[in-house]
């Protein structure tokens, strides 16, 4: 790969764990806990299902440190999926995945409305536009929103260096203002555990609560692989991204549930539950996390709060600019998108037009109202899910060529990683699962894969005529790096050992 075309290597070990546990932390820690953990799943269905969700999605994130380290280049699952399976296969999981990351930077802009309404009510509400799926779009609310796509996205361009040191910034001021918020709920005399009760939704058993919070783990944990799409930019020995990721995912875990715990203690969840319903009935904002934070802080509370959800929202932003920019970069590469996508800054070193095509499609975004916006949350999980999927197959399949001590055990890990991700899919796919995604994502997702299938069958033509080492030398940088799908052709080198 010529000097032209690669990526600096600038991200720090700390950088590289902030940009993960930003991406895993967004607005849902914040959203999800009154609108769905807690009337769905109940306390304790809700803090086994992240548990149970963590552990499972760890074995993901083994499988992915195994393909890091075999093949560190930018697209991720993207180029393992052809590492694995060919062409066709990296196509799948690079259209499922920039649905899922594209959508998850449109969701966290989103949620800088709901910031604005909770901090200043009324301030950004004039320029009334139009109502969709209940949810009020006005003109204030739009500019804010589109000023901050471009500023994320003008960040990006001019270098992932200085998005790295902001990440870690931004990631202190989420914990901190996570940690206040829990240690403040705790000290109202209201709060008691006995708060929590019942432990698990009323009309459903149990086991159904934890599968509604298990199902959307892909959704929840998503962000540990930006690690993958940076892999390219490492200062550092790749094989320290395993570490990285398992300590992001497990640190992501606490901050959800403190998070759900700090609503659930305040005052009798059940209480807080119809309280929200009905401020909702009443056209309010119906913010539960926000009404905790109030209980514990009074004005100060809102500070706490804003301090804590905007870094959440930004290093999500900024994560997802970084992870759907890289795989638009690695599948212009490989000729499956136009090559204008793959090119290079020659003084930034960044895939600047692909960072332009990001902003361009999330800048229609804040016009479609944060309501309509969350719909992408169950197609989000469905198609990091197919990347997960992806990923752990690939990495069994190059286990499988190993012959060294533990490669068994390290096949064993890709399949719990794999049958993860399946379970997740079936979950969500299945109708009258109890996580089945509503009729409105699910409609999005059949024209999104109508879609893929038309530009598949167009791009095809390109890609298809290409020889494979050539093909090869695209998507992961050399013709040095062994593939294990049928036809391929592969020089005599080793595959190295963990």
């Amino acid at each position: 790969m010529s000097t032209e075309t690669q990526l600096a290597r600038t991200l720090t070990p700390i950088q590289v764990c902030a940009l993960a546990l930003g991406s895993i932390v967004g607005w849902g820690c914040f959203v999800l806990p009154g609108d769905v953990f807690l009337p769905n799943a109940g306390p304790m269905g809700t803090l086994i299902g992240f548990a149970v969700g963590a552990f499972l999605i760890s074995f993901v994130a083994i499988a992915y440190s195994y393909m890091i380290k075999y093949a560190p280049v930018a697209g991720g699952e993207f180029a393992w999926a052809y590492i694995g399976f060919g062409p066709t296969a990296s196509f799948i999981c690079g259209w499922a995945l920039i649905i899922g990351y594209i959508a998850i930077i449109a969701i966290n802009i989103s949620a800088l409305s709901l910031i604005c309404r909770f901090l200043m009510p009324g301030f950004l509400e004039f320029g009334s536009l139009y109502t969709l799926a209940g949810w009020k779009v006005y003109t204030g609310e739009v500019l804010v929103m589109s000023i901050a796509v471009i500023a994320f996205g003008v960040m990006n361009y001019r270098g992932v260096s200085a998005a790295g040191k902001l990440q870690v910034v931004l990631a202190f001021m989420l914990t901190f203002g996570i940690l206040s918020l829990f240690f403040g709920v705790n000290a109202l005399e209201t709060a008691h555990v006995s708060n929590l009760t019942p432990l698990f939704a009323e009309g459903k058993s149990p086991f159904t609560c934890v599968l509604i919070v298990f199902a959307i783990s892909p959704f929840l944990f998503v962000g540990f692989d930006t690690v993958p799409q940076t892999a390219e930019e490492f200062a550092f020995n790749p094989s320290k991204s395993r570490n990285i990721m398992l300590i992001a995912i497990l640190v992501g875990m606490v901050l959800y549930s403190l998070v759900t715990l700090s609503v659930g203690l305040a005052i009798p969840y059940p209480d807080m539950i119809k309280q929200m319903a009905a401020e909702k009935m009443a056209g309010g904002t119906a913010w539960a996390t926000a009404a905790a934070a109030n209980m514990a802080f009074g004005k100060l509370g809102s500070a706490i709060l804003a301090c804590a959800v905007l870094g959440a929202v930004c290093t999500g932003i900024n994560g997802f600019y970084v992870a759907s920019t890289r795989l638009l970069l690695a599948m212009a590469r490989s000729k499956i998108l136009p090559s204008w996508f793959g090119d290079i800054h020659p003084k930034f070193h960044t895939p600047y037009k692909a960072i332009i095509f990001t902003i361009i499609i999330v800048l229609l975004t804040p016009y479609a109202g944060r309501s309509a916006v969350g719909w992408t949350v169950d197609m989000s999980a469905v198609g990091t899910a197919v990347g997960y999927l992806f990923t752990c197959l690939a990495a069994y399949r190059m286990l499988w060529h190993v012959n060294e001590a533990g490669a068994r055990l390290k096949r064993f890990y890709c399949t719990v990683g794999a049958l993860t991700s399946i379970l997740c899919l079936l979950l969500l796919c299945i109708p009258g699962s109890p996580a089945a995604i509503a009729e409105a994502p699910a409609w999005c997702l059949v024209v999104w894969v109508a879609m893929g299938i038309s530009f598949y069958f167009s791009s095809r033509k390109v890609w298809s005529q290409m020889p494979e080492p050539e093909l090869r030398r695209d998507i992961l940088g050399t013709e040095d790096i062994k593939v294990f799908f049928k036809g391929a052709k592969n020089p005599e080198i080793a595959v190295p050992a963990d």
